[in-house]
C-alpha cells in the first residue's frame, strides 16, 4: 500500500509538473503601448481628423492575436477621434470591420490613459498609428518625445506607420535627431497631393525627415512597404500597417 501510494504522488508531480511548464508566466507577456492622436481638426478646413482606422485596427489585432497585451495612451486621455473618411466603407478592411463590431476594444478606445501619465518601464515596445491629427500635436507633444527616447535609449523597438513617422521629428537621442543616418518611411509628398492636402499639412513628412537626416525611400504611392532599422520600424502608408506590426512582433519575440 505504502508503494502504490509513493507512486501515485510521483505521477501526480509529473503530471503537474508538466501542466505548469506548458503555462506561460506572466512575465513572458508582452506589452505594447500605442499611443493615438488627440487632435480632430484638418487645419483651417473646417473638416475633421484623427487617426486613421485601419492603422489601429490592423496591428492591435496582429499583436493581440498572438497574445500580446495592448495599452492605448493620448494626449488628452479619454476617447481619441477617429478620422471619418477612414470610416468610409471603401476603405473597409476586415480588420476595420472586426473594429466596428468590437465592443470590448471601443470601450477600451474611449478610456485611453493620459499620456503625461504613462512610463516607458510598464511596456516592451511602443506603436503609433497614423492619420493626420499626429502631424498637429504628437509631432509637437514634449511628452510623446521623451517617452520615445526613453523607449529607444532603453533597447526597445520603437514604431510608426503612414503619418505617425512625423512625431519623430524632434526626437532627439544624445543630442542628435533619432532619425538622422536612419533608413526609414513614412506617407509620402506625391501620396499627400493625391488626397490633395500638401497645402494644408503642417509640414510634408517625407521632407522634414530627410532634413532631419533621414535616408528615406517609399515604394509606389499606397503600396505595402515597410522599413526596419535597429529599433525602429516605420510603415508608408495604410496598407502597410500589417507588416509594421508583424516586423514588430518578430523583434519582441526574438
Amino acid at each position: 500500500m505504502k508503494n502504490i501510494t509513493i507512486a501515485l504522488s510521483l505521477i501526480f508531480s509529473v503530471f503537474f509538473t508538466s501542466v505548469n511548464a506548458q503555462v506561460p508566466s506572466k512575465k513572458s507577456v508582452k506589452k505594447v503601448l500605442f499611443v493615438v492622436t488627440s487632435h480632430n481638426q484638418l487645419g483651417n478646413t473646417g473638416e475633421k481628423t484623427g487617426f486613421w482606422s485601419e492603422e489601429f485596427a490592423a496591428p492591435y489585432y496582429e499583436l493581440t492575436d498572438q497574445g500580446v497585451e495592448v495599452t492605448i495612451a493620448s494626449p488628452k486621455g479619454g476617447q481619441p477621434p477617429i478620422d471619418p473618411r477612414s470610416t468610409n466603407p471603401s476603405f473597409a478592411t476586415e480588420d476595420t470591420k472586426r473594429f466596428d463590431k468590437d465592443a470590448a476594444l471601443l470601450k477600451k478606445l474611449s478610456q485611453t490613459l493620459k499620456l503625461s501619465n504613462v512610463k516607458q518601464s510598464d511596456y516592451d515596445a511602443v506603436f503609433y498609428p497614423g492619420g493626420h491629427g499626429p502631424l498637429w500635436d504628437l509631432a509637437e507633444d514634449k511628452n510623446s518625445q521623451a517617452l520615445i527616447t526613453s523607449f529607444y535609449t532603453h533597447n526597445k523597438p520603437v514604431a510608426f506607420v503612414c503619418h505617425a513617422p512625423g512625431v519623430l521629428k524632434d526626437v532627439k537621442v544624445n543630442g542628435e535627431y533619432l532619425v538622422k543616418g536612419k533608413n526609414i518611411t513614412g506617407f509620402a509628398n506625391t501620396e499627400e497631393e493625391a488626397v490633395g492636402l500638401t497645402k494644408i499639412v503642417p509640414f510634408l513628412l517625407e521632407d522634414v525627415l530627410q532634413q532631419r537626416g533621414a535616408s528615406y525611400s517609399k515604394l509606389g504611392d499606397w503600396a505595402s512597404y515597410a522599413v526596419e532599422d535597429g529599433l525602429l520600424i516605420t510603415g508608408q502608408n495604410p496598407a502597410s500597417s500589417k507588416l509594421v506590426a508583424k516586423k514588430l512582433l518578430t523583434k519582441l519575440n526574438k
